[in-house]
C-alpha cells in the first residue's frame, strides 16, 4: 500500500449555452479531492474552501465529448486544466429536453491516463438551447443580487467569511428572489421557459458551491458564468472590459433576436456595465433591475449614472415585490 496515494481524476463541466447549430462547453480536469458539500463545522468548511482554491489540475489532457446521437468531439485542457469546445453541429434541438437542455457526457480520451476510477470515466454535461417559446432571456448577477454576500462590506470581509465558513445549503437568498426568477422563467404564458444566465466575478473554483445554492433555493437552472483565478491577478490594460461584461456581450451576440432583462445590484459595477451594454444595444435590453444596497454613497453614485436616462426601463428595487409589480406592468409575467 502506497503511503501517499494520489487522488482519482474527475472532470467538472460548467453548464453552458448554445444554439441549434452551435455546441459550446467549458469545463476543467482536476484531481478529485472529495469535497463534501454537506460538511458542517468551521474546520471542515474551511478545509473545503482550501480544497476549492488549491486545485490540482490535469494539464494538457485530451478530452472527448460524446453526444446522445453518438457524435464525438475532442478538445484539450490548458496549463490550468480548463478546456473549451466550440463546434458546429446540425440539429441539436433534436436532442433537447422540455426545458431546452442537451444532456451528454465527457471523458478522458488518453488511454494511458491512470487514477480514473474503474467504469467512471464518464462525466455529465449540459448545454442550454433556449426554447422557441422564449419571449426574452434573463441575465443576472449573483452576489447581493440573489445571494446575501456582503460585497459592500469593508475589505469585503463578509464575502470572505460567508464563503469560507458557511455551507452552500446554509446560505440565504434575498427574500422573494427565487419566486421572482421563476415567474420570469415561466413568462407571461406560464410555459415560456425563458432562459436564465447567471454571471459573477467569482472564480470557477466556486462553481459547484454556487450551483448547489441555486438548486437548494429553487432558482431556475441556467448556465453559471464565472472567471478563472488567474484573471484576478492579471494586469488590466486600459480599455479592458470586466469578464462579466464580456460574458454578457457573448450572450447577446449568440441570441441576436432574443431581448434580455438585466438584473444586478447597486453595490459595485453592475450599474456601469448594464448602462454601457444598454447604450450599445438599446433594442435588445428590455429592462434593468438593480437591487438597492445598504451603502448610501454607492446608492447615490449608481442612481446618478441614470439621471436623465430613458433608453431602457430601469428600476432600483428595495425588495422582490417591487420587481414583480414592475414586471407585471411591463408584460413580462
Amino acid at each position: 500500500m502506497k503511503l501517499f496515494k494520489k487522488d482519482p481524476l474527475q472532470i467538472i463541466t460548467f453548464d453552458s449555452y448554445g444554439t441549434n447549430s452551435h455546441l459550446y462547453l467549458r469545463g476543467r480536469a482536476l484531481e478529485d479531492e472529495s469535497i463534501n458539500l454537506d460538511s458542517k463545522g468551521w474546520f471542515h468548511l474551511f478545509l473545503n474552501t482550501w480544497k476549492r482554491m488549491e486545485t490540482d489540475e490535469v494539464k494538457y489532457a485530451n478530452i472527448k465529448i460524446i453526444l446522445p446521437n453518438g457524435q464525438v468531439f475532442k478538445t484539450k485542457t490548458d496549463n490550468h486544466g480548463y478546456f473549451k469546445l466550440k463546434v458546429e453541429v446540425e440539429n441539436l434541438k433534436d436532442l433537447i429536453d422540455r426545458e431546452g437542455w442537451v444532456n451528454f457526457e465527457v471523458a478522458y480520451a488518453d488511454s494511458d491516463i491512470k487514477r480514473i476510477i474503474q467504469n467512471k470515466n464518464r462525466f455529465p454535461a449540459k448545454t442550454l438551447i433556449p426554447s422557441s417559446k422564449a419571449d426574452y432571456g434573463i441575465i443576472s448577477d449573483i452576489d447581493d443580487t440573489i445571494l446575501q454576500t456582503g460585497v459592500v462590506s469593508t475589505l469585503k470581509w463578509k464575502v470572505l467569511f460567508n464563503t469560507a465558513f458557511k455551507a452552500a445549503k446554509k446560505r440565504l437568498p434575498l427574500k422573494g428572489a427565487s419566486e421572482f426568477y421563476n415567474l420570469l422563467h415561466k413568462g407571461k404564458n406560464g410555459d415560456n421557459a425563458n432562459p436564465v444566465f447567471y454571471v459573477s466575478h467569482s472564480p470557477w473554483n466556486l462553481y459547484r458551491y454556487l450551483n448547489l445554492f441555486l438548486q437548494q433555493n429553487n432558482f431556475p437552472r441556467g448556465p453559471i458564468l464565472l472567471r478563472s483565478m488567474k484573471s484576478f491577478f492579471k494586469r488590466k490594460n486600459v480599455g479592458d472590459k470586466p469578464q462579466k461584461q464580456i460574458e454578457i456581450l457573448n450572450i447577446l451576440k449568440t441570441y441576436p433576436n432574443l431581448p434580455m432583462i438585466l438584473i444586478g445590484d447597486s453595490g459595485e459595477h453592475d450599474a456601469d456595465i448594464y448602462k454601457e451594454i444598454a447604450e450599445l444595444y438599446p433594442d435588445k435590453i428590455a429592462a434593468i433591475y438593480l437591487r438597492s444596497v445598504n451603502h448610501k454613497k454607492r446608492m447615490i453614485r449608481a442612481k446618478g449614472l441614470f439621471n436623465g436616462y430613458k433608453a431602457t426601463p430601469i428600476l432600483f428595487v428595495e425588495d422582490s415585490e417591487q420587481a414583480v409589480s414592475h414586471a407585471k406592468k411591463m408584460g413580462f409575467i
